[in-house]
């Protein structure tokens, strides 16, 4: 029996809620929800080759590994006596690393990139949408390069390109591989896929995922994919509003929702399981444990074995690690998941044990197996019944 799952686009909107948008009364909204699925299936085969090609062009796993910082304080606790390697870091001969955003207006049709509306530097371009997207693409290049070092997603300056106004009531925003694409929602259910900040650096985080673990997009791992991109995502949110772990709300796709639909978000990640409750798009079926886990086909029909649906597991593992460590999520849990993925040794069809186990190894070596830190992480994952063995160092 052939178990290799179809291909899926990493789309913010699940599958499974256009497709109960699909059986609506509202016939702008059918056709939104049938051609949003069809083009998802159409750029399958461009995001899978472009995926291919990243894997072929060898990029270092440990391009950016963690904040300098804490660089040093885990080479101290190796060996104390021993100067840091090469003198001082390889960055600082190195010209400053910055941004390359290019944002392009499809003109509601499907040929990309589209018109260029905004250049990296250039003035707002007037276009709400555009200028979303251009501060969004900026937000996540700086928490990936000013917290963790790293000079864009693929660690070596590649270009940010988005592309806004793609085709017509699109519901949905993706990355394809080589961009991100928005849709500007149909108006009835959805607003504009740039209104979330979260859902940009949800989105490249796609791309992050894909020069670096590359997790394979189906059940566990597919959940650890999407999963990734919320938790990184909502660091973004939460770094550009200047918000405490304890702060935050902890909501993914806020703002997309118009005020027809009974809910706040696409996800929670502090209560999954809660964001919606809609008679037109149905209830949140995100599990908040192991114990809710939804084992299903890991076919297309079913979202690839629920990677939408069961990354609300690890999601909450994440949150609840960052409001026992405490502070902002991107330097408290931020750099021991961001650890875990660069050097973590993780395959592709890593389950969530694999990666919990990882991120107690990196909390280790980040901060030492007696720290606060490492006891949040391993009391994070047995609240959501994740079994929790550090990974060999």
């Amino acid at each position: 029996m052939n178990t290799t799952p179809a291909p899926h686009v990493c789309g913010i909107i699940p599958p499974h809620i256009l497709r109960r948008l699909a059986e609506s009364d509202d016939e702008r909204v059918v056709r939104a929800a049938q051609r949003t699925l069809a083009i998802g299936i159409e750029v399958i085969g461009r995001r899978e080759v472009r995926g291919a090609r990243a894997d072929r062009r060898g990029l270092p796993r440990t391009a950016g590994l963690v904040p300098p910082d804490l660089q040093e304080r885990a080479q101290r606790r190796v060996s104390p006596e021993r100067p840091r390697a090469g003198g001082e870091p390889a960055t600082a001969t190195r010209p400053p690393a910055t941004p390359r955003r290019s944002v392009y207006d499809a003109l509601q049709k499907t040929d990309l990139p589209g018109h260029l509306v905004r250049a990296e530097g250039a003035a707002p371009s007037g276009d709400e949408s555009a200028d979303e997207a251009y501060d969004g693409l900026g937000a996540t290049w700086r928490l990936f390069h000013d917290v963790y070092g790293r000079d864009s997603l693929d660690g070596r300056g590649l270009p940010l390109i988005a592309s806004v106004h793609f085709d017509r009531d699109f519901d949905n925003a993706y990355w394809d591989g080589e961009q991100m694409v928005f849709g500007d929602g149909d108006g009835v259910y959805f607003q504009s896929f740039t209104n979330s900040v979260d859902v940009i650096g949800h989105e490249l985080t796609h791309g992050f995922t894909q020069y670096t673990a590359g997790f394979t997009y189906v059940g566990q791992s597919g959940a650890l994919n999407e999963s990734l991109s919320d938790c990184f995502g909502s660091m973004v949110k939460q770094r550009v509003l200047r918000q405490q772990a304890d702060d935050a709300d902890w909501l993914i796709g806020e703002g997309l929702f118009t005020a027809k639909v009974h809910g706040v978000a696409l996800r929670s990640m502090k209560a999954p399981g809660t964001a919606y409750d809609d008679p037109h798009l149905g209830k949140d079926p995100q599990p908040a444990s192991m114990s809710g886990y939804a084992d299903l086909p890991h076919d297309e029909a079913h979202d690839n074995g629920g990677v939408h649906i069961n990354s609300g597991i690890p999601n909450r593992a994440f949150y609840l690690a960052a409001t026992a460590i405490g502070g902002s999520s991107w330097e408290g849990a931020g750099p021991i998941w961001y650890h875990a993925v660069l050097e973590g040794g993780l395959p592709k069809d890593a389950d969530f044990a694999r990666f919990a186990s990882a991120t107690l190894t990196a909390a280790q070596t980040l901060h030492g197996a007696e720290s606060a830190q490492y006891r949040a992480v391993e009391k994070a994952w047995r609240e959501v019944e994740v079994d929790v063995t550090p990974s060999p160092a």
